[in-house]
């Protein structure tokens, strides 16, 4: 078989290689989509990805305005006509202050990460109703709204003070102010200025993201929980993270956020619980993540797949040039499939233990399977043990670049910058015209 021929053959196997890492992809992509499935029926009983937002100061009214109409002749008219509105007041300050106690469900093979927040929220209002309030007729009783994410996750009635007086709270008073709880106050009249203290204290449960909207002139925002790994999103704070969990601050000003524009555009906190749709909020938010996600990492590791193959066929092929060892296209084929299938291993293990566990086993079976087998097709068991350390150290190499993401690029760099200078150097007194011209 000449050599361009089994060039051919080895690049045309690499591609059928491909198509099983493809296949193997498509795995953790549907097992991926079960753990959504399974945090869906979290959520459903215990409550989705909180926000918090307020309390805001919201004074509906009732205005005259002058519209024109055409009549049936085509001839305008002007006609007054009623509309409802509302003044929304922000708080001066906001101190917001609570722990986090993680906890884990599990549906089926997954778990998911869920919270239970306890603490309190409280502002201080220093607003006024406007004096000349032109054609308004009526201006009604205002109410106090806290934006809650998913209501769901409220446990136990909580308790709200205006001034240290005790006030009823009720679920969200309609679609225009979002889904939590409202207090309603007495109405204002035109020029009253209303200046008082709220306080809330709440227990809320949540699953695995808790964020809090910045909705005061000035914010303070605190945070802490025993949980040890911690993703900040958004604006970021003071934190300190150590082996007993975290502490975190947000001193924020109303000048460094979009938060209140938001909150009138949209006043449904829910769209800000995960920045649905892609939208960019300005809620401070915390993950529970998981440092080692299985799927994740097994889908990293798939990226390196084409790497692994294309590195044991160059070995193969430098074995056959060196040593003068025939490998058929099949033996090439063979150890491709068990390259492939380690990936297929790690996920399916990945399940069931740990991550670093998973790919220590997935790693020596594949490694000892491969090692076994080219102890035949290299006609020697040193030689057999000498490929499989080879492959160690690539697997080594890998699970380095996977637990290093920060350093990967340089990492896969330098590796590769490694393995291609010692071809060169193995190579560099090969005659490829004479290998061209005869069997390789």
């Amino acid at each position: 078989m000449r050599l361009w021929f089994k060039v051919v053959m080895v690049a045309a196997m690499t591609l059928a290689i491909l198509v099983a890492l493809a296949m193997v992809r498509g795995v953790i992509d549907e097992r991926q989509a079960r753990r959504a499935e399974a945090v869906a029926s979290v959520v459903a009983g215990f409550g989705g990805a909180q926000v918090l937002a307020g309390p805001v100061l919201v004074v509906p009214y009732v205005e005259e305005v002058e519209e024109d109409v055409r009549d049936a002749a085509g001839i305008l008219h002007k006609v007054t006509r009623t509309r409802e509105r509302q003044w929304t007041f922000f708080p001066e300050t906001l101190l917001v202050d609570g722990a986090l106690a993680p906890d884990t469900r599990r549906r089926g093979l997954h778990q998911v990460r869920v919270y239970q927040w306890s603490g309190s929220l409280r502002a201080r209002f220093d607003a006024r109703i406007p004096d000349e309030v032109g054609r308004v007729r009526r201006i009604g009783r205002p109410w106090l709204a806290h934006g809650i994410a998913d209501v769901r996750g409220l446990r136990e009635l909580p308790v709200f003070t205006l001034d240290g007086k005790a006030l009823p709270l009720v679920q969200g008073l309609g679609h225009a102010d979002g889904p939590g709880l409202h207090a309603r106050l007495a109405a204002p009249r035109a020029g009253q200025r209303l200046a008082f203290a709220t306080a809330l204290a709440l227990e809320l449960r949540g699953t695995e993201s808790f964020a809090m909207l910045p909705v005061a002139r000035s914010n303070d925002l605190r945070l802490q929980s025993s949980w040890r790994h911690p993703k900040f999103e958004g604006l970021s704070p003071q934190h300190d993270i150590g082996a007993d969990g975290f502490r975190a601050r947000w001193q924020v000003a109303a000048l460094a956020t979009g938060a209140q524009r938001e909150y009138r555009h949209a006043p449904d906190v829910a769209r800000h619980a995960g920045g649905a749709d892609g939208a960019q909020t300005s809620a401070v938010r915390v993950a529970l993540i998981d440092p080692v996600n299985a799927y994740l990492q097994a889908e990293r590791a798939t990226k390196y797949g084409v790497l692994f193959v294309v590195l044991t066929f160059v070995g193969f092929f430098m074995f056959e040039l060196l040593r003068q060892l025939p490998i058929h296209p099949v033996q090439y084929a063979l150890v491709g499939l068990a390259i492939a299938l380690f990936f297929l291993l790690l996920v399916s293990l990945g399940e069931h233990i740990a991550f670093g566990w998973a790919y220590l086993v997935a790693a020596s079976a594949c490694i000892g399977l491969i090692g076994f087998y080219l102890s035949a097709v290299l006609r020697g068991v040193l030689r057999g043990v000498g490929f499989a350390a080879m492959l160690a150290l690539l697997y080594a190499a890998l699970y380095g670049l996977l637990v290093s993401e920060d350093n990967a690029l340089v990492l896969g760099a330098g590796l590769l910058f490694a393995i291609l200078a010692a071809i060169m150097v193995l190579t560099r007194k090969v005659d490829w015209y004479a290998l061209s011209g005869r069997g390789a």
